[in-house]
């Protein structure tokens, strides 16, 4: 059987079970935060396009419906990463075979996803608009969006299981050339599709939906060039126990990410009542949000990889001293956010905003509030994507679908009642006290298996 290290090097592979913990998380995190950053910045353009050329109440449409999208997102990316989870583990104890069966059978899987999530989408949007209670008049706009990134959900779906396969393997590099392409791409496109052809937000949509077909096709290129990674007719054979195993690794993550939006959803029902503009300044805030915790998203993509390698390898201490090392780069990284937030924040939200001087001032005034909260607590979050990742890594993905779960408790109740007390602001504390639930839940859970591998691998107390 091939080992381990003959697929590191040339190959776009990188073994994480040797070397320094900090420095392997460290190093296998940036370019995915470079890319997860490239991937940000055409989402913020799009924002940014579509608040300053088309105006405020185009503004709002899109925030209207943020977390229907984000749903269908969240439920490809968790299939994807629980399938990655399977690989990962495979990769790190050396069956390369048996990984090959893994990647084909995330295919079946993912193709099926796809086509429903699609048809499920595309049938319910009229729906659920009504049921957020967007507002009448920029009910059009917002639905003319969606059906638009809808129809590309199957591209997403692709680009985001071949990104997970790349990272399972310890490759981060291509998915940050990716998001360079997609981000570099959308942009362009924006610019032709809204200002140049005036195709309103649907041109904003179509843009993203491109960018993110050149994505995927990027990745894809690079792993059937992978020689460890080369699939043969005895590969693509579908088997109901791998199948089962895969689906008990990506059903709770994708239920995960389905109980948070449907949490975000509740919420955006109620600043939905608020009024267009404070809609408009709400989705300012949010469209910062995926900056807010990028370097998270990053970290937690590389503990994924790191704990599947050592759990597939037995090293249970490189673990621990993997979480550890993990948990001060990303304290470190979230104070420094904070601060460039709190610092500049108002200038960068105005990126957004219409040149109408009345409502814009409004709106800006209501982002930068939310901006402040959110950013004083990004500690809270940044220890919510560190430790859900190395839960996930361990092939536990129960016990951060159980955290996903606290969210919703906590960001719904915080919706339903903190506006009573505190008006307006009060709904800008649902996020922040949602991720100090999951964080209840995911450090105590962490502890907990990490005690019981001790136990069963070598004894430690």
């Amino acid at each position: 059987m091939e080992t381990t290290e003959k697929l590191s090097g040339k190959t776009g592979t990188n073994v994480q079970t040797e070397g320094a913990p900090w420095r392997i998380i460290l190093l296998f995190s940036l370019p995915l935060m470079a890319g997860n950053i490239f991937q940000q910045m055409y989402t913020v353009v799009d924002t940014a396009v579509v608040g300053k050329v088309l105006g405020v109440e185009a503004l709002a449409a899109l925030g209207a419906v943020d977390w229907l999208n984000w749903l269908t997102l969240g439920v490809t990316q968790g299939f994807a990463q629980g399938f990655s989870i399977l690989m990962a583990q495979k990769f790190g104890a050396g069956e390369h075979g048996r990984l090959r069966q893994v990647i084909t059978n995330s295919i079946f899987l993912a193709t099926a996803c796809a086509a429903a999530l699609t048809l499920l989408s595309q049938a319910g949007a009229e729906w659920a608009v009504s049921l957020l209670k967007t507002p009448e008049e920029i009910r059009p706009i917002s639905m003319a969006y969606l059906r638009i990134l809808f129809g590309g959900l199957p591209v997403v779906m692709a680009y985001n299981l071949a990104a997970a396969i790349l990272r399972a393997l310890g490759n981060g590099r291509k998915p940050l050339i990716a998001m360079v392409i997609a981000s570099l791409t959308n942009i362009v496109l924006d610019f032709v599709f809204v200002m140049g052809f005036h195709w309103g937000v649907q041109g904003a949509a179509a843009a993203t939906v491109i960018a993110q077909c050149l994505s995927a096709v990027y990745c894809i290129l690079h792993i059937v060039r992978i020689p460890a990674l080369k699939l043969g007719r005895e590969d693509w054979k579908p088997e109901g126990m791998l199948c089962g195993t895969l689906m008990k690794l990506g059903l709770p993550m994708a239920f995960q990410n389905t109980v948070i939006s449907v949490g975000g959803m509740i919420v955006q029902m109620i600043v939905n009542g608020f009024g267009v503009v404070f809609i408009a300044g709400m989705t300012a805030t949010n469209k910062l949000y995926g900056l807010l915790e990028v370097a998270a998203t990053s970290y937690g993509y590389a503990m994924v990889t790191y704990s599947g390698q050592n759990l597939g390898a037995g090293k249970v201490r490189r673990i621990s001293e993997g979480m550890r090392a993990g948990l001060v780069i990303a304290m470190v990284t979230s104070l420094f956010i904070t601060g460039i937030m709190l610092g500049f924040g108002r200038w960068i939200l105005a990126w957004f905003m219409p040149q109408e001087a009345g409502q814009s001032a409004q709106a800006l005034e209501i982002a930068f509030r939310y901006l402040a909260v959110m950013s004083l607590c990004l500690p809270v979050l940044y220890v919510l994507h560190i430790t859900r990742s190395c839960i996930q890594g361990l092939g536990n993905t129960v016990l951060p679908m159980a955290s996903g779960v606290a969210e919703f408790v906590m960001r719904t109740g915080a919706a339903l009642a903190l506006p009573l007390l505190l008006g307006e602001n009060g709904i800008m504390y649902a996020e922040v006290l949602a991720w100090l639930g999951a964080d209840l839940i995911l450090v105590p859970s962490y502890l907990y298996i990490l005690r019981g591998l001790r136990q069963k691998t070598d004894g430690e107390p």
